[in-house]
């Protein structure tokens, strides 16, 4: 039996996907990552877990306070702009 590799483009990857839910769209992302690039450090992995779970816990009890999330990427659009880099919509 014979088998046909079909070539997806990133755009049509994109167009495929853009309806999934999200955690359908980290899961592709993250076993594409790992086709990649391997299975992820073991500690490097334990590291980020530890301080996701660090942020959390001082975000909850209000040691810290976070940055909404469009200030954020309005900064990280002003950084990028500045640099030169193409923006998400590919505009410089």
């Amino acid at each position: 039996m014979q088998t046909h590799q079909m070539q997806l483009s990133a755009d049509q990857i994109v167009e495929e996907t853009s309806d999934w839910p999200e955690d359908a769209v980290a899961d592709l992302v993250d076993r594409i990552l790992r086709a990649k690039y391997g299975e992820a450090d073991p500690s490097v992995d334990k590291a980020w877990q530890d301080e996701t779970r660090r942020r959390i816990a001082e975000i909850e009890s209000g040691r810290v306070q976070g940055i909404p999330l469009d200030e954020t990427l309005a900064k990280a659009r002003k950084i990028t702009a500045s640099e030169g880099r193409p923006t998400s919509t590919g505009r410089r």
